[in-house]
């Protein structure tokens, strides 16, 4: 008896049928010029564009959870009036009870270095070999700059342009912060219109029919997307949270919300997370062996999630090219800073969804699309 499922032949017979590629020169060249254009468009215009991405995106994770609540009898109005009051609830009360964890970790920072170094002895060696072997290649690049490192300690404004350049998107997205939620209510509120228009537009009944369909299939496979992916990070800043409060490293909110938010990023976010991870835990737990631990079990919670659960849930049609996830990463965060890097896998699953349900697209979302399983 044959053991494959319905799910599993769906997908093969996709993967025979013949993936048709562009010939016209004219529709590839205005295609390209019309992304190079939105992309240029995107960069000067961040600060417009930025809080309309955020909230569409918004709009299509809160979408299931709309159409609940019209099934309820609820006018859309008064539901999405409800759900930007959980939306502006849920972060106003997250950063509420992560700002003082975060302000004491801070606080406690310049005091643990000592501690830190002390515990860490074991790297100066390798360190010291490789600043010698820096302040060498400096020497020979720049002609004897040995004074950098003196310019830095008098100037601590160099310093500190890192810091200033890594937050400056994220200075930005908070400051736009109402007017994506404002963005969001009226989204939500309008519903369909912007299909409804469009279907108007198009002349023909055939047109208009697969035009609802694409629009309604395109919908309802991104928001199941961004809604698994949601809730797995979720999961995965709560077993954060409960692995760093069973370690003893306290503060179990603030080490939950960050593991949820670096779990957006690939690759970089969980690198990230283990070193952060791994830092407070030699900072505030005396046994070397226990201080380990936190970094440990964040390491293993990802892995779970990263290579057993989500692929699972996500299935092979959602697996993106890691190699493109990276692009993506790096693109988008020289773009719009953090928020872009946020952002990023969930723009790409957007557009190898979409590309998937428009015939016209298939090639390239074909090319998004990840090795199987």
């Amino acid at each position: 008896m044959s053991s494959d499922t319905a799910a599993e032949k769906n997908v093969r017979a996709e993967d025979d049928e013949p993936i048709e590629l562009p010939s016209d020169p004219v529709v590839i060249l205005l295609s390209i010029l019309v992304i190079l254009a939105s992309l240029t468009a995107a960069y000067f215009a961040a600060e417009i564009i930025l809080p309309i991405v955020v909230a569409l995106i918004l709009k299509l994770l809160l979408e299931p959870t709309m159409r609940f609540l019209r099934k309820l009898g609820i006018p859309r109005g008064l539901g999405a009036l409800f759900l930007i009051l959980v939306v502006f609830g849920l972060i106003v009360g997250i950063g509420a009870g992560i700002s003082g964890p975060a302000s004491e970790w801070a606080a406690k920072l310049p005091d643990g270095i000592p501690r830190l170094q002390e515990r860490l002895k074991f790297l100066n060696q390798p360190i010291e070999v490789l600043q010698k072997f820096l302040h060498q290649v400096d020497n020979v690049v720049g002609g004897g700059g040995g004074s950098n490192a003196a310019n830095s300690a008098e100037h601590p404004s160099v310093t500190s342009g890192l810091a200033a350049t890594l937050f400056l998107g994220t200075t930005h997205f908070a400051s736009r912060f109402f007017e994506t939620i404002l963005i969001l209510f009226f989204m939500l509120m309008s519903g369909g219109i912007f299909l409804k228009r469009g279907v108007e537009i198009v002349p023909r009944f055939k047109d208009k029919r697969r035009l609802v369909e694409i629009s309604l299939d395109v919908e309802r496979h991104i928001s199941g997307y961004l809604v698994t992916i949601t809730l797995m990070n979720a999961a995965v800043g709560i077993a954060t949270g409960i692995a760093t409060w069973a370690t003893g490293l306290g503060d179990p909110v603030l080490w939950g919300v960050l593991a949820f938010l670096l779990n957006y990023v690939p690759i970089m976010g969980p690198v990230f997370g283990i070193g952060i991870f791994l830092l407070a835990g030699l900072l505030a737990i005396d046994t070397l062996w226990i201080a380990l631990l936190p970094a440990g079990l964040y390491l293993l919670i990802h892995v779970i999630e990263g290579e057993i659960v989500t692929p699972m849930l996500l299935a092979r049609r959602f697996t993106l090219n890691p190699v493109l996830v990276i692009i993506a990463l790096v693109f988008w965060f020289w773009m719009w800073g953090i928020p872009g890097a946020i952002l990023s896998v969930p723009m790409l699953a957007i557009a190898k969804i979409i590309c998937d349900e428009v015939s016209a697209l298939a090639a390239v979302g074909h090319f998004l699309g990840g090795d199987e399983q």
